[in-house]
């Protein structure tokens, strides 16, 4: 018997989450270093803040690239081997940071963070269905994803300790370190459920019939042209159209909300390191609440596609408070906003990324995750080109006026493409 053996652990799952929300965590700490000290970069460098964006950019560019064929990439090696590889890949280009001379330098390192970060999705969303069933998945897609926001918030402070006290070089050898040691841990522990050798056998028995087939779980040889199939679904552009006006307010948030700190309010390296850190907390309550709530109204009955609607309405309402960040006297008062803002999209995006887990096959789950996330990535790309732009002429207040408007928008187009369809099924 699986749970009398040793070594098995119970609520595996469990496990399986934690790892992936650490992963999540050290993602997102990678990407918003350069944030936190962009000040002390850009004065090193002498570069503007437009060339600041240019950088972005090419990030965000390269994110857009690998997004597309970090999903098939994935389904082709398995959800194992594929973690594996983006991991290792996005850990060397942070440590490659503490090298950077000059703007074109540092921003070849950016290109190559962009590479491999955006592997983390489609792999964590493929994690999520082996090992989550349907009434639980929304669940661990939140649990995952607030590692998005506990990486955003451990950084300023973490990054402005180290930068004081060591140099920003410092900083992005200390956390790019931490992806190769998670993925020690990661090559040792994970496996799908029926090639698990730390699952119970009570476990395995609540998952067989509610989860992915073993079969799925597998590695796949996609014919040619498959990602391209799945593109022309209306479920995958739907998807990819919500991405593209929503992934850009997180984006916002973790590229330029420190800098808005220091530039507009007047805080410091300490302050930021102190404050920034605060929204993230909310997006950390929002991606879990969120899953939570739409697994609740699944057990009550609520059909799943409902369920997630729900919540995405919840969501995508609280967004417009964001328009008031800039407007409002105290800088508290811009904080307390964006948390408003950054718990709305996490309600929202704890559901949107789980509808590729509901609405498509596991061997194409990393595909359809990946394409939509290729939306998000263009859409934060020409963002970011913008917004330097924007700043330097006309503020950070129309910044913040579309930021609050876009999830609205988004809800209104994925509503008419896609999710009146399901509910009529």
């Amino acid at each position: 018997m699986r749970e009398t053996s040793f070594g098995r652990i119970p609520h595996f799952r469990y496990v399986v989450a934690a790892l992936l929300l650490l992963a999540t965590m050290i993602n997102y700490a990678d990407r918003l270093m350069l944030s936190v000290v962009s000040v002390n970069v850009r004065a090193e460098f002498g570069m503007s803040e437009q060339d600041y964006g240019h950088v972005i950019s090419l990030f965000m560019l390269a994110y857009a690239i690998m997004y597309a064929g970090s999903g098939p990439i994935c389904d082709r090696l398995g959800t194992r081997k594929g973690f594996a590889v983006f991991i290792a890949l996005w850990s060397l280009a942070a440590v490659g940071h503490a090298t950077a001379f000059g703007k074109w330098s540092l921003a070849g390192w950016r290109f190559l963070l962009g590479l491999g970060e955006p592997g983390n999705w489609p792999a964590a969303a493929k994690a999520v269905a082996e090992w989550f069933p349907v009434e639980q998945r929304a669940l661990g897609i939140g649990l995952f994803n607030a590692g998005s926001s506990l990486g955003s918030a451990l950084a300023p402070p973490v990054v402005a300790f180290l930068t004081i006290h060591y140099g920003w070089r410092s900083a992005f050898v200390a956390v790019g370190a931490l992806g190769f040691l998670w993925l020690v841990a990661w090559l040792w522990l994970y496996q799908p459920p029926h090639l698990s050798r730390f699952i119970t056998e009570r476990e395995w028995n609540f998952l067989k019939g509610k989860v992915r087939p073993p079969e799925e779980a597998a590695p796949v040889n996609m014919p040619a042209g498959e990602w391209l199939r799945v593109l022309r679904m209306k479920e995958c552009y739907a998807l990819i159209a919500a991405r593209f006006f929503t992934d850009p307010v997180m984006y916002f948030t973790i590229f330029w909300l420190p800098e808005y700190l220091r530039k507009e309010r007047g805080f410091d390296l300490a302050m930021v390191g102190k404050y920034a850190w605060v929204p993230f907390i909310f997006g950390d309550i929002g991606y879990i609440f969120g899953g939570w709530v739409s697994g609740y109204l699944i057990r009550r009955g609520v059909p799943w596609i409902k369920a997630r609607t729900t919540v995405l309405i919840l969501g995508a309402s609280m967004m417009p408070v964001a328009i008031l960040a800039p407007r409002v006297p105290e800088a508290w008062m811009a904080i307390a906003a964006t948390c408003v803002a950054m718990l709305g999209h996490a309600l929202w995006i704890s559901n949107l990324l789980t509808l590729p887990t509901d609405m498509f096959p596991a061997t194409r789950v990393g595909t359809a995750s990946g394409l939509s996330g290729m939306g998000g990535a263009l859409g934060g790309m020409l963002a970011n080109m913008g917004t330097g732009y924007v700043v330097a002429s006309y503020g950070y207040t129309p910044i913040f006026l579309v930021a609050g408007l876009m999830h609205p928008l988004a809800l209104g187009i994925v509503g008419a493409l896609l999710l009146r369809h399901w509910w009529r099924r």
